[in-house]
């Protein structure tokens, strides 16, 4: 299977059309035809279903796309590695990113690696922990800032300075936005919007304790700004961190009482071989996290 086949399939995929694809490629259609149709007599399965105006992935082609998406974006990554200029530092650090405080710390060494050198360039990825994880594990990340609890036991890692808050993210015109903190049994009867992560969901059930059997779970979420429209239209409220910028002028955040603090540490594989350019921006991160007063883990 060749890495430019599957980039044929890819823009296919992509325009649903044949005929588009392939003037966007360069190529004739019976050619893209015909490489479509030996990709599927290669790989034994059905690709796509055509009809007289355009064709759709079958359940084999969508999950071809994805690993397809994966190794393109592999080889590219790759390919600007091992091309790097003699003499300078240069090419692409991706890094995964959930939504934490840290993330600002995290982009002030950006901007301060940038002037430093300014042919390297970041490519950041916004997900929950285990999926960070696991696009690391791929090689499709460099580097993941995780908020814990988690697994970081194949992993070297830089302790952030920064705690992460939990509270409520509620409307101004909510009763819980007039509190200068929660309890559980504040939350009792309050339709919820929680985290989708198994593992903070359990450190949320103990913080209710006997409360958490009482609390109506109105939806789960994986990003926060998705979590603070649903709050805003009346959804819920949702249980989150304190990210420090205030989404909507209408919602409050108000901190849990007693207190709920989490760490957040920033991940690389022990095994993986680091580019120079990861090298050196994992040293100023060390560097910068040390240095930084503050509540500190």
């Amino acid at each position: 299977m060749e890495l430019r086949i599957l980039k044929y399939f890819l823009m296919v995929a992509r325009e649903e059309n044949i005929t588009r694809a392939a003037n966007l490629l360069h190529v004739t259609q019976p050619t893209l035809s015909r490489q479509l149709m030996q990709l599927e007599e290669e790989l034994g399965v059905k690709l796509f279903y055509r009809t007289s105006h355009r064709i759709s992935l079958t359940d084999e082609g969508l999950l071809l796309k994805r690993r397809a998406q994966e190794i393109t974006e592999l080889a590219e990554r790759t390919e600007r590695e091992v091309s790097r200029r003699e003499g300078s530092l240069m090419g692409e650090i991706a890094v995964g990113c959930g939504e934490t405080q840290n993330m600002s710390v995290l982009a002030e060494v950006m901007a301060a690696f940038r002037k430093k050198y300014p042919l390297v360039r970041f490519n950041v990825y916004t997900a929950i922990a285990d999926d960070i994880k696991d696009r690391i594990e791929n090689g499709l990340l460099d580097m993941g800032l995780l908020t814990e609890p988690v697994d970081i036991a194949k992993y070297e890692f830089i302790r952030m300075p920064k705690r992460e808050e939990w509270g409520v993210l509620v409307r101004e015109d909510s009763p819980l936005a007039a509190k200068a903190a929660v309890r559980p049994q504040d939350l009792v009867g309050v339709p919820l919007l929680t985290v989708k992560r198994e593992q903070v969901q359990n450190e949320l059930v103990n913080w209710f304790g006997s409360y958490y059997d009482k609390m109506e779970i109105a939806a789960v979420y994986t990003l926060i700004l998705n979590a603070a429209i649903m709050v805003r239209s009346g959804v819920g409220a949702a249980l989150s961190f304190d990210i420090e910028s205030r989404i909507f002028d209408d919602l409050r955040f108000v901190p849990f009482a007693p207190p709920l603090k989490t760490g957040t540490v920033l991940a690389w594989k022990k095994s993986q071989r680091l580019t120079p350019a990861v090298e050196e921006f994992i040293k100023d991160v060390r560097a910068y996290a040390a240095g930084m007063a503050g509540d500190e883990i």
